[in-house]
Parts: C-alpha cells; structure tokens; sequence
C-alpha cells in the first residue's frame, strides 16, 4: 500500500495569488468570519515567510472548534495505490463527502498476484493457506469465463448490443465488456486497486478517525499512512484523526449484525429480485408543497437540470435483498443520504451466460471458508467474498437525488445489471408518485 498526497499547483496566470497553505487558509477564513476588515487587510497582517506563527496567533484568538476550522482547508488530495476493494469500497462509504475515482475493474490485474498477502488483511495463520487457494482458483474461474464468453462474442457477434456503424475498435471493446461484465462475479473482493480522493483536512481527519477504529490491520495502516501524509499539509488539524471509543463501539456492532445475519444467510443459491421503495412526501402544515411534481421536473433538458421544490422535498428510501458486491462497490458511491449494507454473502449472483454447475467446488469451497471466518468472530470474513456474494442494501435520500440516480443507472452505457435494480426501483417509486412517470427518463442501458 502507498499513499501520496497531490499539492494544487497555481496557473500563471493566478501568480499574484497569495500562496498559502490548507491550514493557513483556513485559519484566515476563521479570522475572516470575526472580523470588518476584509480579507485584503487580513491577510496583510500574514506572514507568508513564516505561515505556522500566523496561524497559532489567529488560532489562538478564534475559538473555533477544529471541524469548523478543518472544513476551510479546502481539497486535500490524496491517492492510495494497491489496496484491496473492500478498503476502497469501506473508504467510499464513509467519506462521504468526497470527490474520488477508483481504478476500473477494465484495467487492474485480474491474477493471484494481485492480492494483498494474508498478513496484511488479518487472515487468520491458520487459514492463509486455504485462503490463498481459494483466490486463486476464483482467479482461474474468471479468466476461464471471461476467455469463453469473448471467444463465443468473437464467433457470434450479435451477442452483444453495439451502436449502429460501430467501429472496428468500438466493437471490440464493447466485445470485451461483454465479456469482463459477466465473468467479473469471480474477482475477489480482497483483489488490489487504487483510488483517489478529495476532500478537506475535516472530513480526512473523520475519515481516518473511522479507518483508524474498525479493527482491521488494513484499515489501520492505511489510517496511519493518510495522517503521515497530511500531516505534511495540515498538522494542526489531523491531531483528532486518531480512533476513537465511539467509533470503535459502532464498529463492533456492526460487525457482530454482519457475522449473526451472515452465518443465518450464507448461500451459494442465487437470491431471487426483491424491491422495496418508501416516498415521504409529508410537510409541516404551516409550509405546504404546492408545486406539482410534473413543474418540478419537465424543465430539464437531461439528468443533470435543477430540479423542483416537489422532488427536492420528498424523502426516499429504498432497497435491494440480492445487491451483488460487483454492483455495490458503484452505487455506494451516490453520496448524498445514508447507505447501509452489512456485507455479506445471503446468495451468489451469476449472469445467465455463466452456468453454476461448472462452478460449484469453489462456490461451495469459498462460503466455507466464509463461515470459519464468521464463526471465528473474525472481521477479515470480508476478504473471502467475491463479487458476485448478494447482500441487502439500503439507501435513503431524496427524490431528486434518486431520480438522478435510477436515470444514471439505466441510461447510456450502465452495466445491464445496474439497469436491471434500478428500473425496479425506478417502477416502484412511480407507482407511488405516479405523476413523476411522463417526466424521469428511464433508459435502456444502450452501449456508448
């Protein structure tokens, strides 16, 4: 695992900017927010060839608590190389106010090598030997698949959806998308990739804070090398990036709901579609809604236009019983609302190009090892999960930001599976808001 933190560097033309630190930045808009003066005559008071002696005198007369001041050190960046799924997918739920990409699952390297060493994930010893083994025989499912179904797209085709006058590259690479689509259910969750994210020194400090308490030797040591590395940008406001007894406690709880449910469901049987919506639309009588959710909704000219008071106003919640973890690693990243899954393995989803029979060994192989590590209390069970395990997720938000969503997740270029979930949802939420249904487009998942 490496950590590097990534500095703005300022354009020419913004030379005669002062150039000053995240924490000198935020302690300026601290001072900023106490003061008549204006900015200008603040930061004349600065002394850029000595920033640290600055900001403890403004700190020292602006009493603010550190959240409000970290929240003004604008983005940190930082980008972390060769941690597992799970500790990206872990680090896209909690810092949730971040900006971030990760590695596609197109372009990292789908081999044994690619995983971290059991040490480093907290595999129990006398396991590590029977966890490798089943990595490297998921490993072996997926390249197998993935071969198959582009030798069978190669040979046939009209398999898969391409766009009229298709390119020869274009068809090529949809083929291989075909391919990678439907055998990515057999990559472990533990497999390496990278991501990068951006926020500020206050949700870094909550986010590592969070990483620091789950109780995982991967998480605690990409905890350690974050703070080392904004340490360098923001010392003073990465001091409460520590674990913490309330994280801890929740952490633990979480944990022993995820190993009680996940030895009761544990299966290798696909789960059949379940869908659950809930739409609040209740106001205070004192502030009644009188939009129509139609005015709300037919001025924008795609998913990305303003939406009404009506949509914005109306809370939604809901829910799949079988989110593969191959779709779950992309839909946690919707930020906005809370999200909650307990991760873990109540069915296997395979597509229907892929039969179980020739798969049945290593699914039955790898939910054992699953179950010793539960039935151990042990939180690295998560390291033996493949993507295809279906777990229940839940998502609650608000109408526009859900509309957003289920149009994204149906539209050009969405994974067929993505698409299948959300036109689920989608369905449901309108049978409940039926005058929404002229107005949310829901696409087809047609190839870009």
């Amino acid at each position: 695992m490496k950590v590097t933190g990534l500095a703005i560097v300022p354009p020419p033309a913004a030379a005669n900017l002062p150039k000053v630190t995240p924490e000198l930045l935020a302690s300026v808009l601290a001072r900023y927010s106490r003061s008549n003066q204006g900015i200008g005559a603040i930061l004349d008071k600065v002394d850029l060839a000595n920033p640290d002696a600055s900001i403890d005198r403004i700190l020292n007369f602006v009493d603010y608590g550190h959240a409000s001041i970290g929240g003004l050190t604008g983005g940190l960046a930082i980008a972390l190389d060769d941690v597992s799924m799970w500790l990206a997918y872990k680090i896209f739920e909690i810092a949730q106010m971040a900006d971030g990409q990760e590695s596609s699952t197109r372009y990292i390297t789908m081999a044994a090598t690619n995983l971290p060493t059991p040490e480093e994930l907290g595999i129990p010893a006398d396991l590590a030997p029977r966890w490798s083994a089943v990595m490297a025989k998921a490993f072996a499912a997926y390249n197998a698949e993935y071969a198959r179904l582009d030798a069978a797209a190669l040979a046939n085709p009209s398999l898969v959806r391409l766009p009229k006058d298709a390119k020869p590259a274009v068809v090529t690479r949809l083929r291989k998308n075909y391919a990678l689509d439907r055998a990515r259910y057999f990559i472990p969750l533990a497999t390496r990739t990278n991501l990068g994210l951006v926020q500020s020194s206050r949700m870094w400090a909550a986010t590592v804070k969070h990483l620091d308490s789950l109780g995982l030797p991967e998480a605690a040591r990409a905890a350690k090398l974050i703070r080392e590395e904004l340490l360098k940008q923001s010392p003073r406001l990465m001091k409460h990036s520590f674990a913490e007894k309330s994280y801890q406690t929740q952490a633990q709880q979480e944990l022993a709901e995820s190993l009680s449910l996940g030895l009761a469901r544990l299966s290798t049987q696909p789960l059949a579609d379940e869908v659950w919506v809930r739409v609040d639309r209740d106001v205070p009588p004192w502030l009644a809604e009188t939009q129509p959710v139609s005015e709300a909704l037919k001025h924008r000219a795609n998913r990305y236009g303003y939406q009404g008071r009506a949509t914005r106003r109306m809370r939604v919640s809901f829910a799949w019983n079988n989110l593969a973890i191959a779709e779950l690693r992309d839909l946690n990243r919707h930020r906005t609302g809370h999200r909650y899954t307990p991760l873990i393995q109540a069915g296997f989803y395979l597509p229907p190009e892929i039969s179980p029979a020739g798969h049945t060994a290593l699914l039955e192989e790898q939910a054992a090892l699953t179950r010793e590590l539960m039935t151990r209390g042990s939180a690295a069970y998560v390291y033996s999960l493949l993507l295809g395990a279906q777990t229940p997720f839940e998502h609650s938000t608000h109408a526009d930001k859900f509309i957003y969503e289920a149009e994204l997740r149906t539209g050009m270029g969405a994974h067929y599976r993505y698409a299948e979930h959300l036109s689920a949802a989608l369905r449901e939420f309108t049978r409940q808001v039926p005058e929404a249904k002229d107005w949310v487009v829901e696409g087809t998942a047609e190839p870009e």
